[in-house]
């Protein structure tokens, strides 16, 4: 609710009061004047109309200092609640009091209304105004502390503008400080790096060449070594293709022996078999020819001996005169 809703509501409560007690008033001079005038001696008739004036008259001051009082907050103590009352009663009691002369009730209640009427309005209207006034009181409250709140806010508002600019302000500064510093270190670890890379570049030059040296050194030991190791491998060798070489001599030597004594023995058996009865089988024939040629005897005794022709041991001793000599195998291995 804002002030024009407030007065608004002011001026209708203060015109339908008015109202109200214009009509009360004027009921009440035509009621009581009279009742009045018929209590009145007739030289003072003229004097009726007084009495419901000053009443009413009463009734207007209440009104109007309960209004303004009420519109101050303030309160007038006991007398005006009196006075409102005492009014109030008076005017009742003088508007019904002709009808409750004559025993009338129904004039009684009609009679009633305006007083009543009067009497309620007023305490109503009081009530309206104090509750008004509390009502305007606490608006204009609630304006001051929503102002002081602005007027807050504001400073408020004011002081953190001004904190904000001052701490970016100290921002900036921190910042600018911080970029300076940063770059200086920047700088020096910059200069720390160059100095580290230049160490490094040096230490990797000399670490190079010490290492080429240790690799040529290293290689002219391995060729030293892998030359010992050849030269030692190619005297193993030699020395064991020698010792193979003897052994496969004297290897052959023995199988030759072997061979010799066996062939040796075979062919004593071939010819220690005596004439045969019948053809011997022609590989046994052949084995008994050969025997027979080494051993140097004549066609004839094989011819007896394998039951075969002499042409045919003949022809058998000719083949083995014009076979060549067989290398003996030992001097074979010999000459490898």
């Amino acid at each position: 609710m804002n002030d024009v809703q407030v007065r608004s509501a002011e001026r209708a409560l203060s015109v339908g009061m008015w109202l109200i007690v214009g009509g009360a008033m004027l009921y009440s001079v035509l009621t009581v004047t009279p009742l009045m005038a018929a209590h009145t001696p007739r030289a003072w008739v003229w004097t009726a109309p007084i009495l419901p004036l000053v009443v009413d008259a009463a009734v207007v001051i209440v009104v109007r200092l309960d209004s303004v009082l009420a519109r101050l907050g303030g309160r007038g103590g006991p007398w005006p609640v009196a006075l409102r009352w005492m009014t109030g009663v008076m005017t009742l009691a003088l508007n019904v009091g002709d009808s409750a002369l004559h025993h009338d009730a129904v004039g009684v209640a009609v009679h009633a209304v305006a007083p009543l009427l009067l009497i309620v309005t007023a305490e109503t209207g009081l009530a309206y105004r104090r509750a008004i006034a509390a009502a305007v009181l606490a608006l204009k409250a609630q304006e001051r502390a929503e102002q002081e709140a602005q007027e807050e806010s504001a400073a408020a508002r004011e002081e953190a503008a001004a904190r904000r600019a001052r701490e970016e302000r100290e921002h900036q500064a921190r910042l600018a400080r911080e970029q300076r510093e940063h770059e200086a270190q920047l700088a020096r670890e910059q200069a720390e790096r160059d100095e580290r890379a230049r160490r490094e570049d040096q230490e990797r030059t000399e670490a190079r060449a010490r290492e080429e040296r240790a690799e040529r050194e290293r290689r002219e030991r391995e060729r030293e070594q892998q030359q010992r190791e050849r030269e030692q491998r190619e005297r193993a060798a030699a020395e064991a293709r020698e010792r193979e070489a003897r052994k496969r001599a004297e290897q052959e030597r023995r199988e030759q022996q072997e061979r010799a004594e066996r062939a040796e023995r075979e062919r004593a058996a071939l010819l220690a078999a005596g004439p045969a009865m019948e053809k011997l089988p022609e590989d046994r024939a052949r084995a008994t020819v050969r025997a027979a040629f080494d051993a140097g005897l004549p066609v004839r005794a094989v011819a007896e001996l394998t039951g075969w022709s002499t042409g045919w041991v003949n022809s058998r001793y000719q083949e083995l005169r014009d076979a060549p000599a067989p290398t003996p195998k030992v001097l074979q291995g010999a000459v490898s």
